[in-house]
């Protein structure tokens, strides 16, 4: 390839790019000269038009935003209100001034009314939108559902309204939105089959939310896992146990198993066991541990605390100490009731009443040996100790 080659080449390419400029501007190609002053006067004027027009639809604009902010005390509009209705002034000075433009600089006819009305579809549903949201706060607030459950429908009418937009929008421009539909309902199918495990999440999630059998800051027992439960999500419940460890349990799971909500109710009862020996004082005994949880400050005083004798055994008699907590002591229950077991023993033996533990003799015959039947003795209660006596029988 010579020279003269190239320089043709490139004269070609911009020479079309010279008449692809032209044609932009407004030209024809009928035109046998390129005539840029005229293009240049053509173009100079549209600018102008178009730029009166938008200085005309600012000025209206304002307007009326002045209007609405100086009316609103009179209306008695709340503010978030008003910024729906601002934003719909904004959504439409927008709107107008896209239209303006587009008739200016030479669009057809049915693509600008397309424009206007697919325009007006969005409008109306960021209305609706709007609305919905702040009635749905309404008729939650009153049944006194959690914000979780909110923000779950919110988001599921906020997809709803999307979808419809886009089909709105698509219809107006000649797009056969019931192809597409079909299409997207395929492919959700498909979707749905791939996650399975995903989808049970999900809807279990939502009832969860929906039942509200136990909310974010409840203290919750699911088969062998107890925590406080510090998120709600779609997919999983995450709570946070004893240890400062935070365990993730699918909600499919949640949903299916036995869940223990420990604090649905203001107060919540435990107990302990206690044990003294046969032949102390039953009455004493129950007043000094009844006296020694009354003045403990996690236990609550209403309802009073309590200890009955559950069982009169070969060895002593047993008590069980029932004592109800707040909510809020619930994390802290094993060290408690440890606790109230410690001080119960410290009470009890203070006041002379010891534990029984099992005490055997063995006396040691010359012709072997002969076992007597265990009898109950007082002593401390370290351990199940055995005492042992050797007696040698005289002949």
């Amino acid at each position: 390839m010579n020279s003269q080659s190239v320089i043709q080449f490139f004269d070609k390419i911009l020479n079309d790019l010279y008449q692809s400029v032209y044609l932009f501007l407004g030209g024809s190609l009928d035109d046998q000269t390129l005539n840029w002053a005229e293009r240049g006067l053509s173009l100079a004027a549209t600018m102008i038009k178009i730029l009166i027009l938008l200085s005309l639809i600012g000025f209206v604009y304002w307007l009326l935003v002045y209007c609405v902010k100086h009316t609103q005390r009179f209306l008695h509009v709340s503010h978030r209100g008003m910024r729906i209705v601002r934003a719909v002034l904004r959504y439409v000075w927008f709107v107008t001034s896209l239209i303006a433009v587009m008739m200016q600089i030479g669009f057809h006819a049915d693509t600008v009314k397309a424009t206007a009305k697919a325009a007006a579809w969005a409008g109306f549903y960021y209305v609706l939108w709007a609305t919905s949201g702040r009635m749905l706060s309404g008729v939650l607030k009153h049944y006194e559902l959690n914000a979780s459950i909110e923000q779950l429908l919110k988001n599921m009418i906020l997809v709803v309204v999307l979808v419809l937009v886009f089909a709105s929008v698509l219809a107006q421009f000649g797009f056969d939105i019931v192809s597409l539909v079909a299409g997207l309902g395929i492919v959700g199918l498909a979707v749905g089959f791939a996650a399975q495990s995903t989808l049970a999440n999900f809807i279990a999630g939502i009832t969860i939310l929906i039942e509200q059998s136990f909310q974010v800051g409840d203290w919750i027992r699911l088969g062998d896992k107890e925590g406080r439960v510090v998120k709600i999500s779609l997919r999983a419940t995450q709570i946070l146990d004893r240890d400062n460890i935070i365990i993730i349990i699918p909600n499919s799971t949640v949903s299916s198993s036995e869940v223990v909500n420990l604090t649905s109710k203001k107060m919540i009862r435990f107990d302990v066991k206690a044990r003294i020996a046969l032949e102390a004082d039953i009455s004493q005994a129950r007043s000094i541990i009844v006296k020694l949880l009354s003045k403990d400050e996690v236990v609550l005083k209403h309802p009073a605390p309590m200890a009955t004798v559950s069982e009169v055994g070969e060895y002593g008699v047993y008590f069980i100490v029932r004592f109800w907590v707040a909510p809020v002591s619930v994390a802290r229950i094993p060290i408690i009731k440890e606790n109230i077991t410690e001080k119960i023993k410290r009470a009890l033996d203070e006041a002379g009443i010891k534990a029984p533990y099992p005490h055997m003799r063995l006396i040691m015959p010359d012709d072997g040996l002969q076992i007597i039947k265990p009898t109950p003795a007082v002593g401390t209660d370290d351990g199940i100790e055995e005492n042992i006596e050797l007696a040698e029988r005289k002949n």
